[in-house]
């Protein structure tokens, strides 16, 4: 995207405002204003699993629970149903009840009348991700929750080409009642609250509105949440709106600071008695150039930043508020993510991937002569720590104590084990080749965005130390999501973030049925496997992290993935924004936050 592209989505978006309040000064409406660095790729639970999308979901429908926005570090509570879930058989059954009186928002296919969100809904809703036709990303990830009867339905589906029968009963899934969902699984799940508090994900959609945007689904989002989609510009702007069938709740309903968390004390004292949402709209550029958003929030047009890291030596020297930012009132926040950056080999593709012991060499030597220190002081400025798992901070299993190889810098380990196995230079070009000679070049995915070229710099230098041909292939990034669940990326750097509190999360990144998902190494390993599958029936505790450990030197030793760095995220806030945490899990703060129109300038 080009700097001028960035600036024209910034002034379409302040125009929006600009035109509400020349209409009628009195009325201003309370707009959060921020922008994503990356484009999102549509607003159907079913089908993004990407966090800019889901942070969208989220907001626009509703899990049958949530994550209390205040407690630290985490905790699930109820959304839309009336209490924790009614748990038996060992964590097989689990039973909700969910709130009458709660309403979708207007859409003509309700033809005028009101929608109530009822218990069918959930299943509807966790039927499609079973369909063929929906192609969920996340599909794997729900499947291996066990829910009793969906894949039997699916895989008739796919046997007899028919469609799925979304109207058959199943055990798994069913209303009890009206208001009443309850869920059946094959084997104990002691964390499935952890799913069905995915609202950007397990929020319920209406089955009438699902058929009635068939094929344009992903641009018709309506459900229950606090906001509801008002404008769309792909990869431009983003407009959503108060809900107004939104119900009544209320701040302090919502949340449960610690005794000993201040500032949290503090908020819940604020704003008692105020209603949900706090802000009428929210208003979202896509800048993915890092120059144009830091600007815009100098220039006060963007109330929130998650500082590029191009800038955070200059908002936060040393973890500290810079003084010019701190004199004109600017709030600093940072927090260590639940999240790992790292690059993947395609374990299908015949240079990088394999399992022999020569394919293994060639990705640890990879791994080794990647430079991870130089990246976080060069190019992340200081925010990051690195990784030694996949396990990602605030996650159950992390261990900021636990030590592997896959942290090592080491270019001399990293070419012996080449010369041993064979990639030798055997022209004399200055190139290794691989063990039977033919030509190695590795291909590495990558943006055309001026951080994404640091990255790319730091890369060549690595493989150039190692003797290793390097070809950075520059790409849009959903262009690229596509074609890494189709096996058609070698090499690709990305972030993953923790939807939910368990490792679990971690793990399906290299669980073999979840190739073409979220597994975008493609890796498979039958040992790997059964530890993931043992791992989801045991409860939290020592003989689960036992087999945590041998399921991460498995991925140490095949090296399908290098993990990178764990993100230190630093947010700045206007002054007249108030309210704000960055949420670990759940991605949900709009309705949380509220703005003092008086004090933010206007937009321009």
């Amino acid at each position: 995207m080009s700097l001028l592209r960035d600036f024209a989505a910034l002034v379409a978006g302040w125009a929006v405002v600009s035109a509400v309040q020349a209409a009628d000064p009195a009325a201003v409406p309370r707009v959060l204003r921020y922008s994503f660095p990356v484009a999102e790729t549509g607003f159907d639970p079913a089908r993004v699993d990407d966090l800019y999308s889901q942070t969208v979901t989220s907001h626009i429908f509703d899990g049958l629970y949530r994550y209390d926005p205040l407690a630290r570090p985490f905790k699930v509570t109820p959304n839309v149903a009336v209490a924790m879930p009614e748990v038996s058989d060992g964590f097989r059954t689990w039973t909700v009840r969910i709130k009458p009186g709660i309403y979708f928002a207007d859409d003509p296919v309700f033809k005028g009348a009101k929608r109530e969100l009822v218990a069918q809904d959930y299943v509807y809703s966790v039927k499609r991700f079973y369909d063929p036709e929906v192609r969920s990303p996340i599909y794997q990830n729900v499947k291996e929750e066990g829910i009793l009867g969906l894949e039997a339905l699916r895989e008739e589906a796919l046997r007899l080409k028919k469609p799925f029968d979304y109207d058959r009963e199943v055990e798994g899934v069913r209303a009890i009642d009206r208001y009443t969902v309850q869920f059946r699984l094959e084997t104990p799940r002691p964390r499935f609250i952890y799913l069905i508090a995915q609202g950007g994900a397990l929020g319920a959609v209406a089955r009438e509105v699902i058929e009635a945007y068939a094929g344009s689904t992903m641009e018709h989002p309506v459900g229950t949440g606090p906001f509801r989609l008002a404008q769309w510009r792909r990869s431009s702007l983003l407009v959503l709106e108060r809900n107004p069938n939104f119900r009544t709740v209320r701040y302090e309903d919502e949340v449960t600071p610690l005794d000993d968390d201040a500032e949290g004390q503090a908020l819940v004292k604020r704003f008692r008695g105020r209603t949900l949402p706090m802000v009428d709209r929210v208003e979202i550029s896509i800048i993915e150039v890092s120059q144009p958003r830091w600007l815009a929030f100098l220039s006060e047009r963007f109330d929130l930043l998650a500082v590029p890291l191009e800038y955070a030596s200059l908002a936060a020297p040393n973890g500290v508020i810079a003084p010019n930012l701190a004199r004109r009132g600017i709030g600093l926040q940072r927090v260590a993510a639940a999240d790992r950056t790292l690059f993947y080999f395609n374990m299908e593709d015949p240079i990088v991937g394999g399992y022999a012991p020569q394919n293994v060499a060639l990705r640890r030597a990879i791994s080794l002569g990647t430079d991870v220190w130089r990246e976080i002081n060069n190019v992340r400025r200081g925010q990051a720590i690195p990784a030694q798992t996949l396990v990602a901070p605030n996650t159950w299993g992390y261990d900021a104590a636990y030590k592997t190889e896959n942290s090592d810098y080491d270019v001399g380990r990293a070419k012996a084990l080449l010369d041993l196995y064979g990639y030798v230079d055997r022209d004399g070009d200055g190139w290794r080749e691989m063990p039977d000679g033919a030509p190695l070049t590795l291909e590495y995915a990558t943006q055309p965005d001026a951080l994404s070229r640091q990255f790319d710099e730091i890369w060549k230098r690595n493989m150039d130390a190692l003797g290793l041909r390097l070809k950075i292939l520059k790409g849009q990034w959903p262009e690229q999501l596509k074609m890494a669940r189709a096996g058609q990326i070698m090499i690709w750097q990305l972030g993953f973030t923790a939807t939910n509190p368990d490792v679990q999360d971690g793990l399906v990144l290299l669980y073999g049925p979840a190739a073409g998902g979220q597994n975008f190494s493609r890796f498979k390993n039958a040992q790997f496997d059964d530890l993931f599958r043992r791992m989801q029936v045991l409860p939290d505790g020592p003989e689960r992290l036992v087999l945590l450990h041998e399921a991460m030197k498995i991925a140490i030793a095949y090296a399908p993935q290098k993990y990178n760095v764990h993100r230190v995220v630093t947010d700045l806030t206007q002054p007249w924004l108030m309210g704000y945490r960055r949420p670990l899990f759940g991605y949900q703060f709009w309705q949380y936050v509220d703005v003092d129109p008086a004090r933010q300038p206007k937009a321009r």
